[in-house]
């Protein structure tokens, strides 16, 4: 695993970019998804299920059914396929404690939530860089056949319903390869997961850590360290970039939390969520690639 600690707005762009020309179609195109967190500390990958703390591994067939049943009236006209994979997508979309984990394509999205979070402008942030291209090849054949047939490096809902209709078939596809992480886009819900360029991760099972997994396979990892000193250029960069809660949070809220960092006052801002001042609400929405 590389840790790369960036000293600055250029040196970010260049290694979030490293490798991505791509010489037998002569376009820039990375292999990497991307991952944002803005404290580092939150050096773990581990899933809202895992949160959940207990037997949480057997209480996920318990969540899915049940949010199934009861959200059906609101998304029968919104889920084009009754499959396991459009109800967890949507389930994770809207806060669910699932296996999954949010990453995004775009390294400009993954910058926006590593810098985000006011109250954590006096620690480094972190970027975790995945190669989902490699991270296929280590597929089981059933998953990676789907892929091939398509000529795919991700799966679609539909793809994975061909290779397996349920969460307990995807588990037993593991084979003597050992256990496997798949990474498959969400259908467009709404501008949300559009806007933010949004893919998951989906594990071989809910007990298995990406973390671990990774760990095994280190080639596949990037670590790259925002520090602290350098979150304002990075955050002002950005909102000139249109990288803001409006654009990735559509809505009055993304709107209110982006008009309300950008005309306060930076010092004023930092020192009242350093401080936890009475009334002073961080500035970030609820985000899926925030921990």
């Amino acid at each position: 695993m590389q840790e790369i600690r960036v000293a600055s707005w250029d040196e970010l762009i260049d290694t979030l970019y490293a490798n991505s020309w791509e010489p037998g179609i002569e376009r820039f195109r990375s292999n990497d998804v991307f991952r944002g967190v803005s404290n580092a500390s939150f050096s773990t990958l581990n899933t809202t299920l895992m949160r959940l703390g207990g037997p949480y591994h057997q209480l996920e067939g318990h969540l899915l059914r049940n949010f199934r049943k009861y959200a059906h009236l609101e998304m029968i006209d919104r889920i084009p396929i009754d499959s396991t994979w459009h109800w967890l997508a949507v389930a994770q979309h809207h806060g669910l404690p699932t296996r999954l984990l949010d990453w995004t394509y775009s390294p400009f999205v993954a910058m926006h939530f590593a810098t985000s979070a006011l109250e954590h402008f006096n620690v480094d942030g972190l970027i975790w860089c995945v190669d989902y291209v490699a991270a296929q090849r280590l597929l089981p054949p059933p998953l990676r056949e789907v892929l091939s047939d398509e000529g795919a490096n991700v799966f679609t809902a539909e793809m994975l319903q061909r290779a397996a209709a349920t969460l307990t078939d995807f588990d037993a596809l593991t084979d003597s390869n050992g256990p496997f992480v798949a990474f498959f886009e969400p259908p467009s819900l709404d501008n949300r997961i559009v806007n933010q360029f949004a893919l998951f991760s989906l594990l071989s099972s809910p007990q298995l850590s990406l973390d671990r997994w990774l760990g095994d396979h280190p080639t596949l990892l990037r670590r790259i360290i925002i520090p602290a000193e350098l979150k304002w250029e990075i955050r002002d960069k950005l909102d000139q970039a249109n990288i803001t809660e409006r654009v990735l949070f559509p809505g009055l809220e993304g709107l209110s939390a982006w008009l309300r960092r950008h005309y306060g006052p930076r010092r004023h801002l930092t020192r009242q969520h350093a401080e936890g001042l009475d009334g002073v609400q961080s500035t970030s929405l609820p985000v899926p690639t925030e921990q």
